[in-house]
């Protein structure tokens, strides 16, 4: 597989594994809200259900080695469930790469999706077919769709960080998620009257054609930038700094898109990290392009790189 082959070339050679799934993907779902009418042991077995379906589902036509498997986890918090099994939740998602040469993992994403509604009944099959997202039953059919559109977001974030453009077909898939997402009255986040920070408008930014730079972007942050530290840490700098320009002028040029800031969620100590030790220059620029990006925690990167 292109896609990491200057990763783990030496290990492909050894490798004998051919059908690896492509995530290393743990899930939680939390039911503490809920009340003691309600059998917890039923929030375990969608527990298992869904781990089985992120991590043994085969998601792309490529073949990943244990060492490549992109790591994320999926946190599902049910608010409440009614006398229909009928349940609202809400789902934390965040997945991580590692960067070359090094033991740190970066975040791709880590993102909360507050506005989940599905009905679930112990034992029942989560099922997904991409051709045939609504199913016979709309409020059964969203759950896998929430997931599967995530897991397609994880692929697509994974790959444009290792080649420009890299993740369009996984993007695309997540968008035919959002045009055939199953429908009903209970049901938000697939539409773009939903809101403005929702499943449609993330879907939207990555494969309108308006917004193309922010793929190179995301290419030029992570391998550009941050696979470069271990060789020459001033100039990864340099191409990061170039990659939050680049974002910066992207958002004066398409304020509050949902791109933009689901990009920055959560580097923040990240950002601070990579910028500590540069020369007195970059850090004033770092601390200006970021506090205008990440508004949110402008005073922590003034405190932190000044």
């Amino acid at each position: 597989m292109l896609r990491k082959t200057i990763f783990y070339i030496t290990l492909l050679l050894f490798s004998t594994s051919l059908n690896a799934q492509e995530l290393q993907g743990k899930v939680g779902v939390l039911a503490q809200q809920v009340g003691s009418s309600v059998d917890k042991s039923t929030f375990t077995t969608l527990q298992n259900q869904l781990t089985d379906f992120i991590n043994k589902r085969k998601w792309t036509t490529d073949v990943f080695q244990s060492q490549e498997k992109i790591r994320c986890n999926f946190i599902l918090t049910i608010q409440s469930v009614d006398e229909n099994n009928i349940c609202k939740a809400s789902l934390a998602i965040q997945a991580a790469r590692p960067v070359y040469n090094s033991s740190y993992q970066t975040a791709l994403i880590n993102y909360q999706d507050a506005d989940i509604t599905f009905k679930y009944v112990q034992f029942q099959q989560i099922e997904f077919n991409e051709n045939r997202i609504q199913g016979t039953d709309a409020l059964t059919a969203n759950l896998p769709a929430v997931f599967a559109y995530y897991v397609y977001m994880i692929l697509g974030f994974d790959y444009d960080s290792f080649s420009p453009k890299g993740g369009d077909a996984y993007f695309a898939k997540a968008q035919n998620i959002v045009n055939n997402a199953p429908e009903a009255k209970e049901i938000s986040g697939w539409k773009s009257f939903d809101g403005v920070r929702n499943r449609y408008w993330l879907a939207e930014n990555l494969m309108n054609t308006r917004y193309n730079n922010i793929h190179d972007i995301i290419y030029d942050y992570y391998r550009q930038g941050l696979d470069n530290m271990y060789q020459d840490d001033a100039s990864a700098r340099s191409n990061i700094l170039e990659a939050l320009s680049a974002l910066q002028d992207f958002n004066q040029q398409n304020p509050n898109t949902m791109i933009e800031q689901f990009f920055v969620q959560g580097k923040s100590q990240e950002y601070i990290g990579i910028f500590k030790k540069s020369d007195p220059e970059d850090r004033t620029q770092a601390i200006q392009i970021l506090s205008t990006l990440d508004v949110s925690n402008a005073a922590n990167y003034k405190q932190e790189l000044q």
